[in-house]
């Protein structure tokens, strides 16, 4: 894959020299330890089941109670990158839906209050969080000024915005509320899962393939990532929400239409509603997933002329599938 367009040459004033990941060792995690590692940064992860396969060093933690993983945290130019949670691709009851809920909002706030007690500031914080904040947005363009619906979907805003609010206060110099769209990876669930479809005949538009799909190459996604670290000479991120997306989200039925270009399948029948919510949950999935969507994009980071070194979709499906 490419290398960003801003990659860093050297580390801004102030920027750290040490990153904490909570809930580093998923797909996105790994994505990013090693970025950072490359950079010469180090990197710690706390993670409740330490990999030994995994040459990044790891810190058991029950993303609970105060422990020694706490001294991870108070050390010179120390940031933080909070990643932990539940993945979400599980049926939308009410107990799933608490338990995704308080996989994130617990583990958030030991760490709020784990840094609240460090001898300094912690220099940066990157919350995770997630577009699905908006529920299904039909068009409506969200931006890092959209408001949230109220109530939302339970599964989406319900679990997003306790997550959000469970990180306001922390004590640290500058907080980022990432904001991340589908990223694409070939690693990460979302492109292995919509490729693994389309190969087997099912890559039709689901639902009335009206739904916008919001998306980010990983590379451009770990470039904003090192830039709310403050790792980037030149582009200075405000304090806040932040939306991790491209320009240029496409529809459902475009989405489709493009893996099928790309992996070289001819045109699949569409997924109709009913057989998709049938689906769900014989696969103990959630229809939403594939039936709602967000139109994204970032106001801060075209008012800070970011670019992206993957714009377009079929430039980021080249690069990640050929």
């Amino acid at each position: 894959m490419s290398a960003s367009p801003q990659d860093p040459a050297t580390p801004a004033a102030g920027a750290p020299r040490r990153v904490v990941i909570a809930g580093g060792s998923g797909a996105l995690g790994r994505r990013i330890c090693g970025d950072l590692s490359a950079r010469g940064i180090e990197v710690v992860v706390l993670t409740r089941s330490p990999d030994t396969q995994w040459p990044i060093r790891q810190v058991r933690w029950d993303g609970e109670t105060p422990g020694e993983w706490v001294r991870e945290l108070d050390r010179p130019a120390t940031a933080l990158i909070n990643l932990a949670g539940k993945l979400v691709d599980v049926r939308p009851t009410a107990a799933n839906i608490a338990e995704l809920t308080r996989s994130r909002v617990v583990p958030t706030r030991a760490l709020v209050a784990a840094a609240a007690e460090l001898s300094a500031p912690l220099t940066h914080w990157v919350q995770a969080s997630t577009t699905a904040i908006w529920g299904d947005a039909g068009e409506t363009w969200c931006t890092e000024q959209t408001p949230l619906p109220d109530p939302g979907l339970p599964q989406m805003t319900g679990v997003a915005a306790p997550w959000e609010a469970a990180a306001h206060g922390a004590r640290c110099g500058h907080q980022t509320i990432l904001r991340t769209s589908i990223v694409l990876d070939t690693g990460a669930p979302a492109l292995r899962t919509l490729s693994r479809l389309t190969r087997v005949g099912l890559g039709g538009r689901v639902g009335s393939g009206q739904q916008w799909f919001s998306w980010i190459h990983i590379d451009d996604w770990l470039a904003i990532v090192r830039a709310a670290l403050g790792l980037t000479p030149g582009l200075e991120l405000p304090d806040g929400v932040l939306v991790a997306a491209t320009d240029q989200p496409v529809r459902n039925t475009d989405l489709m239409a493009a893996l099928r270009r790309h992996l070289h399948r001819p045109p699949a029948p569409p997924t109709p509603t009913p057989l998709l919510r049938l689906g769900a949950v014989l696969l103990r999935s959630d229809p939403l997933l594939g039936l709602t969507g967000r139109r994204a994009r970032s106001e801060v980071l075209a008012a800070r002329d970011f670019r992206f070194a993957f714009p377009d979709l079929d430039g980021a499906l080249t690069d990640l599938i050929g």
